[in-house]
Parts: structure tokens; C-alpha cells; sequence
């Protein structure tokens, strides 16, 4: 048997385990093992490849990129415990509610800023499925443009950063851009890192938000009985309106420029700004656990703002030679600056703790960190029996010798990953499929930004797509019965639609994903 088909049995076994619902990473070792074993037997693969993982996990272990994804995971649930979540949609009902679709934009709003401070898609959807959908259904919403409002807003969390997503889509980016460019004669290529992503998802993120509005004003305004706005006797009834506004944006803002500026400025990298999210979420889950006793965390916030004020203004490195009293004095301040930041943030790490919050949420964490972990290790087993079966130059072969040219193979791709996205999860897919074919697009010399965010993009999609998208379980769960699926599934269409136009017109103006990085970090 030659290792051409026993790599097509391979792959087919492997996307036939996945979509009949066997677990991801036992599937991967399995099939990797089995069919590294037959191809050892038929003389078309050596055993030596399975030497070389040892070191490909060694070096997985020793990548601090991945660290930043359980403190990342950590921020999210943090925040989604501290009911951040239901304070933003009630106020942004209330600011937007007088507007035809008015509770629409605010759900679609309220998605992106917890897409930016959570980016947790099942928690998203299901806090704005229980707060968001019986107001919006009561008011008379038409319930499939309600449904398909909360499921597309709630999956804003894979495309706007910090997303872990993006942490895992930068990882592979760079891994494959460094091959192809060693290919190409290139022994040192610039890097592309998690940053990068970041910032050049950002505008297709925000860009992607004003369509679902736009497309929410549109209907609203030629059926303006689908979102009817809100009473006059509501709206005055809200009394407060800016002291709530306040108080429920304030906190998720500062957070999320904090997490989001540390990287883009370039002040911390992906990891360290996500330990500052996870210390920030705590201080939040503090706070909110007893908002009656707040000056230990509003000293904690004082001390974080005299930190960064200092690192950034003055020289802190206290093994060098301090010449001015100012420098003395600037790290005295910092020294009581981290007194009062330990402090405040023990105080709330003991609140979370004494409400049971912070054991559901390192439960939560601890989970979805190990199955991505155990999804990453045994996708490098796959990824060795893939090359060893000679893999990358059959994929290599089909993807160069396809019609078009450079855009029949990202066309190709793109339809790929689309389609899977009907069966398989965004993780499967960015350690499945991403590894094989990013090497050979970034081989005809393809922008590795735009190609990452192009991937992000399509594979938000999968969220919304039956007969398997995460999305649609999550609101059919916390729907009334009333609602059918079918009703949903019809509600989501039209925003997989604009979520294909966004590849669209991503494909037509590559700068909207490459002109922040280019600002920010340098071409």
C-alpha cells in the first residue's frame, strides 16, 4: 500500500472519528499511532518520527505564547461570574432601547465588549440568551432576528482579541511562516507574532460589529415590526441613565484597554498582559463580591495607575547605579505602589474564594486549559506521521497545481475550512487543518497577518453552521420552547452571510488586516 492512500485513509479516519463525536485528542493519537504502525509495516514510514515528539512537546512546554491561554481562560470566567455581563445589556438596552432594533444593537454591542474582555462563546451566548432574548421576545421581536442577533454577537469572542483563538491561530502562523520562508532560501525571517494577530484583527472585528447593525437597521427599518423600540414610559423609567452608564462600562473599559494597549504598545507581551487581565478580573470579582467595602480595591487601582505611570516614565532597573533623588523616590513609590496592588488584590482573591467563585472558576479553567493542552500535544503526533507519510508534499502538489493560481489555493482553502466548519470545532481545525496547509500559502509569499485573519474569520463561521455549531446548542438550551430550532437556524443564516461578505471583502482590501500591525510594530 502506497503512502498516498494510506495518508487519504488516514485523514478520512480522522474527520470520520471526529464527527461521529469521539474525543479530538485521543482520536488524533489513535489514528497517528495506528497508521504510523501500518505505514512502518508496508515500508513507507519510519519509526524515527516518533522519536522526534519528546522534543516537539519539550518545546510546546517551553513556549511562553501558550501560556497566555489559561490566564486568558481565567479573565474570561472570572468575568463572566462577575455578572458583567447582564449590568452592560441593561444599560445598553436602556441608552439604545427608543431606536427600531435598538435592543439588537445593544446585544450586538455588548457581544464585542465582551468578546474584548472575555472571549468565552458559550458563556457570551448563553448570559445574553437568558438576559437579552425574553426582553427583546416580550417587546415584540421578531424571534428569529432575536436569535440570530444573540448566536452571532455571542461569537464575536473568536475574532475580536484577546481571543484564544488567536493566541492558538498566531502560534501556528508563526510556525508555518518560518517553514515556508526557509524553503524560499530565507534563514531568517521576520516574526510574526500573537501581537500581530491581535492588532490586525481588530479592525475586521469592529468592522464585522457595524455590519450586524447595519443589517439590523436595514430590517428594522423596512419591517419595523421586527424591532419595535421601546415605550416612552420604559425609557423614563431607566432614571439614572448616565450614573449606570458609568458604572456598568468603566470597569470592562479599563480593563480592556489595559490588556489590549499593553500589547499593541507594545509595553507587555501576549502572556503578561493576559496575567494583568486575570489580576484585573479577580479585582473586578472582588469589588462586585462586596461593592459596600470598596477601598481596597480602589487602592489597588491607584497603585496599578502609579505603576505603569512610573515604568513608563522613569528608569526602574535597581541594579544599576541610582544618580538622582527623583529615581530613589520613583521606586520607593513603586515599592508601596506594589504593597497597596498585593494588597487589594488579596482582599478580593479572598472574597472570590469565600463566595465559591474562585473554585467554579479554576475548575473551569483547569478543564478547557487540559483539553486544549491534550488537543495541542497529540495534534504534533498527527502532525509527524503527516509529514512522515509525506503529507506536505501531496498538499503542496494539490494546492500549487490548482487553477488560479495563489487565488484558486486560497479560495480552495477557504472553502475547506467552511465546510468543516459544519462538523468539526474551531480547536480541531486550527490544529488539524492549519498546520498542513499555512506552510504552503505562506509559500506564495502571502501576507501571514492577513492569511491569520482570513482563517479567524472563516472559522468563526463554524459557531453558526448546523447541523454542529457550538453556537445553536448553547440558545436552543436557554430558549423558550416556543422558539424552534428551525426558527433559529433560520436567524442565523443571513449573519453567516455577512460573516462569508467580511472574507469578501477582506480578500478585496487586505489592508484592514495588515495596516494596524504595520503602524503599531513596523512593516
Amino acid at each position: 500500500m502506497g503512502s498516498d492512500i494510506l495518508l487519504g485513509l488516514m485523514v478520512a479516519f480522522v474527520f470520520g472519528a471526529l464527527m461521529l463525536g469521539f474525543p479530538v485528542a485521543f482520536t488524533l493519537a489513535g489514528a497517528s499511532i495506528l497508521f504510523g504502525l501500518m505505514g512502518w509495516w508496508f515500508d513507507v514510514f519510519q519509526l524515527s518520527f516518533f522519536a522526534v515528539l519528546p522534543n516537539r512537546i519539550s518545546g510546546l512546554m517551553a513556549n511562553q505564547v501558550l501560556i497566555a491561554i489559561p490566564l486568558f481562560i481565567f479573565m474570561g470566567v472570572m468575568l463572566e461570574r462577575s455578572r458583567v455581563a447582564e449590568e452592560l445589556l441593561e444599560t445598553m438596552g436602556m441608552l439604545f432601547g427608543r431606536l427600531r432594533g435598538g435592543l439588537g444593537i445593544s446585544v450586538a454591542i455588548v457581544g464585542a465588549m465582551l468578546a474584548a474582555s472575555t472571549g468565552i462563546v458559550g458563556a457570551t451566548v448563553v448570559t445574553m440568551g437568558l438576559v437579552a432574548l425574553p426582553t427583546m421576545l416580550r417587546r415584540g421581536y421578531d424571534p428569529k432576528l432575536a436569535t440570530g442577533i444573540i448566536a452571532a454577537s455571542g461569537t464575536l469572542g473568536q475574532i475580536i482579541p484577546p481571543s484564544i483563538i488567536l493566541v492558538v491561530l498566531g502560534d501556528q502562523i508563526s510556525i508555518a511562516y518560518q517553514e515556508a520562508q526557509r524553503k524560499l532560501g530565507n534563514w531568517s525571517p521576520d516574526p510574526v507574532s500573537v501581537g500581530d494577530l491581535f492588532a490586525g484583527a481588530l479592525i475586521p472585528g469592529l468592522v464585522l460589529v457595524g455590519l450586524y447593525i447595519l443589517y439590523i437597521l436595514i430590517v428594522c427599518w423596512f419591517r419595523p415590526s421586527a424591532g419595535p423600540p421601546i415605550t416612552e414610559v420604559d425609557a423614563q423609567n431607566a432614571g439614572h441613565l448616565g450614573q449606570r452608564l458609568v458604572h456598568a462600562l468603566l470597569a470592562p473599559a479599563v480593563l480592556i484597554v489595559s490588556v489590549l494597549g499593553s500589547i499593541l504598545s507594545g509595553i507587555a507581551t501576549p502572556t503578561e498582559a493576559a496575567a494583568l487581565g486575570a489580576l484585573g478580573a479577580t479585582m473586578l470579582g472582588g469589588y462586585r463580591a462586596n461593592t459596600e467595602r470598596k477601598w481596597a480595591v480602589l487602592l489597588a487601582c491607584a497603585g496599578l495607575v502609579i505603576l505603569i505611570f512610573l515604568v513608563t516614565q522613569v528608569d526602574m532597573r535597581v541594579t544599576r547605579e541610582i544618580g538622582t533623588a527623583l529615581e530613589r523616590a520613583s521606586i520607593w513609590a513603586a515599592v508601596l505602589a506594589c504593597i497597596a496592588v498585593a494588597y487589594g488584590f488579596a482582599v478580593c482573591l479572598w472574597r472570590v474564594f469565600r463566595n465559591g467563585t474562585l473554585a467554579e472558576v479554576n475548575r473551569q479553567t483547569i478543564r478547557i486549559t487540559s483539553m486544549v493542552f491534550a488537543i495541542i500535544i497529540c495534534a504534533q503526533l498527527f502532525s509527524l506521521v503527516f509529514l512522515g507519510l509525506g503529507g506536505d508534499e501531496i498538499v503542496t502538489s494539490i494546492l500549487t497545481s490548482l487553477p488560479g493560481g495563489t487565488f484558486g489555493a486560497v479560495f480552495t482553502v477557504m472553502l475547506v475550512i467552511f465546510v468543516l466548519g459544519f462538523f468539526l470545532d474551531v480547536l480541531e481545525i486550527s490544529f488539524v487543518v492549519v498546520p498542513i496547509v499555512a506552510p504552503v500559502l505562506l509559500g506564495m509569499e502571502l501576507n501571514p497577518v492577513w492569511l491569520g485573519v482570513m482563517i479567524a474569520v472563516n472559522l468563526q463561521t463554524s459557531y453558526l453552521t448546523p447541523p454542529f455549531g457550538f453556537a445553536l446548542f448553547y440558545l436552543r438550551g436557554v430558549t423558550p420552547v416556543e422558539v424552534s430550532t428551525g426558527t433559529i437556524y433560520k436567524g442565523v443564516a443571513p449573519f453567516v452571510v455577512i460573516q462569508l461578505s467580511m472574507l469578501g471583502i477582506l480578500a478585496l482590501f487586505p489592508g484592514l488586516a495588515t495596516w494596524l500591525p504595520g503602524v503599531i510594530f513596523g512593516p
